[in-house]
């Protein structure tokens, strides 16, 4: 399996996510026999599923991208909860702090962040360093942290299903 990333900041402009998308499939598609999608919905609206349609390829299952790291009922139980995956912990000052005007303007934490009650640090990969990234990251946005040590598995059996011919395909 080969996996080919599109830039992480497109989580911070959903609407962008379908043309990256279209784009690396059609660049890519004669030279893979099988091509998924390692991207939920993930804010689009339904945009994403209408290239997939046309494209015929799948793409996880869900709503977010999360699910498939913790789960379909992860959001049930709190869902005032702000998710840091690995790569958020480590990018979270690039990612969420400078992308959101932040370090500009600190006032705005409150209002963009007013109605989560938590983080949710689902831990791909738990090293001192993640967990200490993840404690400044909920620290920054002054909510209390909780760490689900999550792994990869879900992750690799969800592509795995998207790439074994015959099998339920559907977002």
């Amino acid at each position: 399996m080969t996996v080919h990333a599109l830039a992480p900041l497109l989580h911070n402009r959903p609407a962008q996510i379908p043309a990256a998308v279209e784009e690396q499939v059609r660049v890519l598609r004669f030279s893979y026999i099988r091509i998924a999608i390692a991207y939920a919905d993930c804010g689009t609206y339904g945009a994403l599923d209408e290239v997939c349609t046309r494209l015929n390829v799948p793409r996880l299952r869900g709503p977010h991208c999360y699910e498939t790291f913790a789960g379909r009922d992860l959001l049930d139980d709190e869902p005032g909860t702000y998710i840091l995956t690995d790569f958020l912990a480590r990018s979270f000052k690039q990612t969420v702090v400078a992308q959101l005007g932040l370090d500009r303007y600190p006032e705005l934490r409150d209002d963009y962040f007013r109605h989560y009650k938590q983080v949710l640090y689902l831990a791909q990969d738990l090293t001192p360093e993640n967990r200490h990234l993840a404690q400044e990251a909920a620290a920054f946005l002054d909510l209390p942290l909780r760490i689900l040590p999550a792994g990869v598995s879900g992750l690799e059996s969800e592509l795995e299903r998207l790439l074994t011919p015959g099998s339920d395909r559907r977002p």
